[in-house]
């Protein structure tokens, strides 16, 4: 190789370097934005058509996540035409590099225009606790976000499960939430969760359809084939996603458990991507999306 050639090369490999820093810290996550859409016909689902918009990790804080784009993301869950509008938690920004933090109170004010048939409902996540000074300070509840959230209009589901009826042609189904698993830091790796599954999935008094909602997709195994579909968010994709794989999952099960829609047996599960970011202000290959859920 000459000198030349060896010199075109090393600014091939600086400009690509530029173009998807660019990509992937500016246009991704700041820019885009998709409809991510899956059809399912879970093995337990018996309660009809159901079209349910996801929202999860919106993240909040300048420049990734304004409040002007949390509005023009309402504005578009809403012209979807679901009949149902499930948040997945984590609201406030999850990481340092925010140039204004957006009021948690403009965020949910914001939400407060979601519109649906059939509600739209809410569970906490992770950030949702962890940003709460008060409640780390108690170790409990009340949640800041909750709060918000309720006086909003938005029903918080923390260990709580909901009759719906009548859905799509008079159908009736549960939609359960779970609080946060990772809510209270211990030190050391450890967390002490707030979720009560057994406990929400109690209060379930016939054998219609269930929905569940779970912040982070780490209780799948535990779900019971009676839950027709569980919901998620919390990864993101890995923020970093090539050909089906990320390199970084916040997740004890990796990959397994990282995107998209996950059958094992007959339990069903799909993790949203998202719409923020986590840790680093970064996507590539994880477009933030709308995630919109066709039941059958």
């Amino acid at each position: 190789m000459n000198r030349r050639r060896f010199l075109q090369g090393v600014i091939a490999l600086v400009l690509g370097a530029i173009v998807a820093g660019t990509y992937g810290f500016l246009i991704e996550p700041m820019l885009r934005l998709r409809v991510r859409r899956w059809r399912i016909s879970p093995p337990g689902w018996t309660g009809g058509p159901l079209k349910v918009a996801v929202l999860a990790d919106l993240h909040a804080g300048e420049p990734w996540v304004s409040l002007d784009r949390v509005r023009r993301i309402v504005a578009r869950t809403n012209a979807l035409g679901a009949d149902l509008i499930v948040i997945l938690g984590d609201l406030p920004a999850g990481h340092r590099f925010v140039s204004r933090a957006v009021p948690l109170a403009d965020v949910t004010e914001a939400l407060s225009h979601l519109g649906a048939p059939l509600g739209v409902h809410a569970i906490l996540g992770n950030h949702d606790w962890w940003d709460d000074r008060a409640a780390q300070a108690r170790g409990g509840g009340p949640s800041l976000v909750a709060g918000l959230l309720q006086a909003a209009g938005i029903p918080v589901l923390q260990n709580r499960a909901l009759r719906i009826s009548p859905g799509p042609a008079g159908s009736t189904f549960w939609l359960a939430g779970v609080d946060d698993q990772l809510a209270f830091p211990q030190g050391g790796g450890r967390f002490a969760g707030l979720d009560d599954l057994s406990g929400t999935l109690s209060q379930i008094t016939d054998d219609a359809p269930v929905i569940l909602l779970a912040h982070e997709p780490d209780i799948f195994p535990k779900v019971p084939d009676r839950v027709a579909l569980t919901l998620s968010g919390h990864t993101h994709g890995g923020q970093f996603r090539l050909f089906g794989w990320s390199p970084v999952v916040p997740s004890a099960y990796g990959n397994r458990f990282a995107y998209g829609h996950v059958r094992e047996g007959a339990r069903d599960l799909v993790v949203s991507g998202g719409i923020g970011c986590s840790i680093l202000p970064v996507r590539f290959g994880v477009v933030p999306e709308i995630t919109m859920i066709e039941l059958s």
